[in-house]
């Protein structure tokens, strides 16, 4: 693998995710995330689009972030 990956979450007080770190021990906005996904800089991603057209992350070897650990 080249990419970074992602290994922790952050969330806010609703349990939504607003940022990640990566193994690089980069800080990273969720937006910052989907558009290194996209351009292959972050890897073990998928990119999902919903019906409304809102696009949104998932891990590629888990069915959500729910178990990755939180940093703050």
């Amino acid at each position: 693998m080249n990419g970074e990956q992602l290994t922790a979450v952050y969330r806010n007080n609703n349990e939504e995710i607003i940022s990640f770190q990566t193994s690089g021990g980069r800080i990273i906005s969720y937006r910052k995330a989907l558009l290194e996904a996209k351009e292959g800089l972050i890897e073990g991603i998928q990119i999902y689009e919903n019906e409304d057209g809102s696009i949104y992350l998932n891990p590629s070897f888990a069915s959500s972030f729910d178990d990755f650990p939180s940093f703050y």
